[in-house]
């Protein structure tokens, strides 16, 4: 008897009392769900530490790019003797870091060193497999390669050419290898 006076008790409250019980409950339920699944599947320490990782390379790569947009357009050089801009020791490995692109023309004067690698370059339609952008930190250098294959054209057989990068070409929006010193 005493349930049905309860229901009857909450019955007779007022509509918007009763719907805000209600989003009371839903929301017990919710929180309570996630954290039963929360203590089934872990705290998600792994998620965590990758999520930091991502937000440290993320931070990282703004601070490159704003370096980047600092520089001034056109060829970027680590030697004396040139009317180009010269590197400091420190911007040259931030540029090393912060280039991906190799463009043709250098892995074209790479080439003209390795007569194999022009051959499988030209037979294999100007295709490259992998193209690279290290940064040494034994040798304090930047390293750029690039590998080619004959793989598309039947030829068993791929070259990976690297040396030096001793120049950039710098767009404002990006960094790229300008010259590979492969001999």
């Amino acid at each position: 008897m005493s349930k049905e006076n309860y229901i009857n008790k909450i019955k007779d409250l007022p509509d918007s009392l009763r719907q805000f019980i209600g989003l009371i409950f839903i929301t017990l339920i919710v929180i309570i769900s996630f954290s039963v699944l929360n203590g089934i599947f872990g705290q998600g320490d792994d998620l965590v530490k990758r999520m930091k990782l991502e937000e440290e390379r993320i931070a990282e790569e703004k601070k490159l790019s704003e370096l980047i947009s600092k520089l001034p357009s056109g060829i970027l050089v680590t030697f004396d003797g040139t009317d180009q801009y010269k590197l400091t020791d420190e911007i040259y490995e931030q540029v090393c870091k912060a280039t991906k692109l190799i463009p043709q023309r250098a892995i074209m004067g790479a080439n003209f060193l390795n007569f194999r690698a022009h051959e499988l370059y030209t037979i294999n339609g100007n295709k490259i497999d992998e193209t690279f952008v290290k940064w040494d930190e034994e040798k304090r250098k930047c390293f750029a390669g690039f590998t080619v294959s004959g793989n598309n054209v039947g030829v068993n057989e791929s070259i990976t050419i690297s040396g030096e990068a001793l120049s950039f070409l710098s767009t404002g929006i990006d960094t790229r290898v300008y010259f590979i010193k492969n001999f």
